[in-house]
């Protein structure tokens, strides 16, 4: 077992890796009534071509078999995995990313009966063809739901307009068409390259004990014949430039939703370097973006915007991108202004003081997330499969300088890399 410290968070973080390959984590909160517990697979939407374990080639699955896998995991032969967690009195959920799918619950009571069950049904998949061609049609729903709408629309075709062959560009659900042509067979050999332990985390925090977590998990996991495995992820080279300028599209809105993205390329990082990217991404937008920012006012005192608008940057190891997003009936003209204010030396509007305020205001947010069972779960899983720990945020934090949002900017943010996705009334 080994332990991470913070002293100036009085925080602490214990590990230890399972026979299985299974590396589990619990940050101990003595006091707090409630447990959170989450398990996830390094695995999303955009993992759709890969070596499946025990094979030597590559093959290419439909799109949004991510997620019709999250959905048939809460499926038992004779019994119903939410009716389990409810007579415990717990709350069970998943999630499926772009680059990650979950599988959490958090309760007050019998915390441990909760996690062996958790443990269970993420390693006991039940798929037959039957069920699969059944789950077809509900997902075909959430489907079509989501096509139906104007803020998940102007998302994707953002998206699209900015990227050409990832497949980040793809919705997380695939489409009806993709979702249609997946099998059990396929399900299976998703689940078993991808569930593989190895690949997967259990975080657990709350008022508990780590040695009866471990305990429960060695109990309830199946076994494996190997430790490790190392998954090949095949993604097809991805284009400096933008696929579109401009996508637009009607549908029923009162007034016309605009998203503005910025196309990252400065792409391969992780760990501290991703992490500070990150921040000093976010800090940026924050200092213009934001309802203390003048340049917003500027905007919002002359009609073009409303409370609505913000901004927040996205990346990961193979994409990333800044996005504007906001509703007005000229979002043309907000685009206009934002590019002729990029166009200036950033030192004219990345003011110090307003850099040290937003500083010390993330700092402030970091902190005040340890109060929340919740955000400190799914902070560390989102944190970890960057690899990075939650307990050196901080450092990273308190580390930046105004000199690296001037560079970062220099770097970032230009008319090159620059789209809009508007969806219109119709």
């Amino acid at each position: 077992m080994k332990v991470f410290t913070n002293e100036r968070l009085n925080e602490q973080v214990l590990f230890k890796e399972l026979d299985s390959g299974l590396k589990i984590y619990f940050m101990p909160k003595p006091g707090f009534v409630k447990k959170y517990a989450v398990f996830s697979t390094n695995y999303g939407s955009i993992d759709n071509v890969f070596v499946p374990i025990g094979e030597d080639k590559p093959v290419e699955v439909p799109e949004g078999i991510a997620h019709f896998l999250e959905h048939k995991l809460f499926e038992e032969e004779e019994a119903n995995i939410f009716d389990k967690f409810s007579k415990l009195g717990a709350s069970v959920n998943a999630s499926t990313s772009f680059n990650q799918t979950s599988y959490l619950f958090n309760t007050t009571d019998h915390f441990y009966q909760c996690l062996e069950i958790l443990i269970r049904f993420v390693q006991s998949p039940y798929l037959t063809d039957e069920n699969v061609e059944k789950e077809k049609g509900i997902i075909a729903q959430e489907i079509k739901m989501y096509d139906d709408n104007p803020a998940w629309r102007v998302f994707f075709n953002c998206l699209r307009a900015m990227y050409i062959n990832h497949p980040i560009r793809i919705d997380i659900a695939g489409t009806v068409d993709s979702i249609n042509t997946i099998t059990k067979e396929m399900l299976y050999k998703s689940y078993n390259t991808f569930y593989h332990p190895s690949n997967m985390v259990l975080f657990v925090v709350g008022d508990l004990s780590f040695e009866e977590i471990i305990e429960t998990v060695k109990k309830s996991e199946k076994k494996y014949e190997l430790k490790s495995i190392d998954i090949d992820r095949i993604f097809e080279e991805e284009p400096r430039r933008v696929n579109e300028k401009l996508i637009e599209d009607t549908m029923s809105v009162s007034t016309p939703l605009f998203y503005i993205g910025f196309k990252d390329y400065d792409l391969g990082l992780e760990g501290r370097e991703a992490i500070k990217k990150d921040l000093i991404t976010n800090i940026i937008l924050d200092m213009l973006f934001t309802p203390s920012a003048k340049f917003y006012n500027d905007l919002y005192n002359d009609g073009l915007i409303d409370s609505n608008f913000g901004a927040y940057f996205s990346g990961k190891k193979t994409y990333g991108h800044s996005i504007i997003v906001g509703q007005s009936n000229v979002p043309e003209k907000i685009y206009e202004r934002i590019e002729k204010l990029f166009a200036k030396n950033p030192r004219e509007f990345l003011a110090k003081e307003d850099f040290e305020r937003l500083k010390k205001n993330e700092l402030g947010n970091f902190l005040m997330g340890f109060n929340s069972v919740e955000s400190i779960a799914n902070n560390f899983i989102d944190l970890y499969f960057d690899k990075f720990n939650i307990l050196d945020y901080l450092d990273v934090l308190e580390s930046i300088e105004l000199d690296d949002l001037l560079d970062r900017f220099k770097k970032h943010f230009n008319s090159e890399n620059m789209v809009l996705s508007v969806v219109r009334p119709n």
